[in-house]
């Protein structure tokens, strides 16, 4: 029986998809996150100032030997003239050692600044290699949301497809269904054989199965598309199949188009800014850095200490070798570079395949046509010859399903014209011209087509 469900349109099925799509939140995520990293590094080799609190209790403990110091006194004393010894008071005689023990508690705090004042370039590096990450974000997001679009083509128009294919079965099955009735009344009354009965039967048996497991296949495919769109419910796709009897622009259009916006090259040129990024801040290491500094104590009481000053630092040699990481990082440029001219190659024969399969795909639904006026054609000469007593019910019944063949095969060539279409379109960056191009095909299939 026919499908039911919520009819939805192509446009109405693309707005649902991009505004629900966990896949293109994800990919906006990453987005916003590789932004605000670079917005985060912006003020990156200015000034910092930092304040720094200390509150600290402690104990100290000397043991302190006195006797050289009583030794020198009783020597001192002892080199005196008898008057002035006489004259000198008793000195009360001094312990051996002393010991000391002081406990206290303090507090301190103090404002410091740094300012690097040169570092060879190396903030400018860093945030070159963040702008880069950040349109590799971009570049990944785009190429997602292409392969998101062309995956609701796939689901949704396959779902049309399976559709029609299931109602042409079902149609082609109520016709078998007259026929053997037909055919039955024919047996009584004397005009067919009992095998020819037999063989209308097979061809109804082989009808039902046929028409069971096209409606089978559209269910899924429905099911499959309402997962894709996260509609709860089953949906009912309005827009039909469609051909274009124009034949498409040129295809170096497409590939001139494709080497402007192909989310693939841009991530290919992102990964070589970011090789680039990295050449420098390699650089940047080999360069002196002069950084100001100053600190000054908080104190609540009493002058306060400062100290300020301009320090230079240059790395006249340490144990990792500059020089081949400055090589790494050039054949990485060189790496992206290569990748790029690859990627121009690959992409240019990918536009190429998908115009040829467009292409195709229309020449050969043009070209079905005729096999489609030949089964119209027999199904009725089958028919004229089961009134005239001249044919059987069985080559009535095969005419029936061979229109039915036929017309499905040519809903599947315009299938593949749709989605050879959204391939092209994907692989040319040009996924959101996919309606433009809908709008101006004259040919249109729906699935209830007669």
């Amino acid at each position: 029986m026919p499908a039911q469900g919520s009819p939805l349109s192509f446009a109405q099925a693309q707005q649902l998809l991009l505004s629900g799509s966990s896949q293109l939140a994800a990919s906006a995520k990453a987005v916003e996150s590789a932004r605000l990293r670079r917005d985060g590094m912006q003020g990156l080799g200015g000034p910092s100032v930092a304040v720094t609190g200390m509150a600290y209790r402690y104990s100290a403990n000397a043991d302190i030997d006195l006797d050289p110091a009583r030794q020198s006194l009783l020597g001192v004393l002892g080199q005196l003239p008898a008057p002035l010894a006489g004259a000198v008071p008793q000195l009360p005689q001094l312990p051996s050692n002393v010991n000391l023990q002081r406990e206290a508690s303090r507090a301190t705090a103090s404002m410091s600044l740094l300012w690097p004042l040169y570092i060879g370039g190396l903030g400018d590096a860093v945030r070159g290699e963040l702008d880069a990450m950040a349109d590799e974000a971009v570049a990944d997001a785009a190429g997602s949301e292409q392969g998101v679009r062309s995956l609701l083509v796939q689901r949704y128009f396959g779902t049309q497809l399976a559709e029609r294919a299931a109602r042409l079965r079902e149609r082609a099955l109520l016709a078998v269904r007259e026929h053997d009735a037909a055919a039955q009344s024919m047996l009584q009354a004397g005009v067919i054989s009992p095998l020819e009965r037999l063989q209308a039967q097979a061809a109804l048996a082989d009808a039902e199965q046929q028409a069971r497991k096209a409606r089978a296949d559209a269910g899924l495919a429905a099911a499959a598309l309402a997962r894709t769109l996260k509609t709860g419910a089953r949906v009912l796709p309005t827009s039909p199949l469609f051909v274009a009897t124009e034949p498409l622009p040129p295809m170096q259009g497409f590939i001139d188009a494709a080497q402007q916006q192909h989310p693939g090259l841009g991530k290919v040129e992102a990964k070589r800014r970011q090789a680039g990024s990295l050449h420098d801040a390699q650089e940047a290491l080999r360069r002196p850095q002069v950084l100001g500094f100053g600190m000054r104590e908080i104190s609540s009481g009493g002058k306060p200490n400062w100290v300020a000053g301009v320090a230079v630092r240059w790395t006249l040699w340490d144990s990792i070798d500059r020089d081949a990481l400055a090589a790494s990082s050039q054949r990485k440029i060189e790496q992206a570079e290569l990748t790029r001219e690859q990627a121009l190659a690959d992409i240019a024969l990918l536009v190429e395949k998908n115009w040829l399969a467009v292409e195709q795909a229309r020449t050969q639904y043009m070209a079905q046509q005729a096999q489609e006026n030949l089964a119209r054609e027999l199904l009725r000469l089958r028919g004229a010859g089961l009134r005239e007593g001249t044919g059987t019910a069985l080559e009535l019944i095969d005419a029936e399903l061979n229109l039915a063949k036929v017309r499905t095969e040519r809903a599947q060539t315009a299938n593949q014209y749709v989605q050879a279409l959204a391939a092209l379109l994907e692989s040319s960056g040009q996924s959101a011209e996919f309606e433009r191009y809908q709008a101006r095909a004259d040919i249109q299939i729906p699935s209830d087509a007669p």
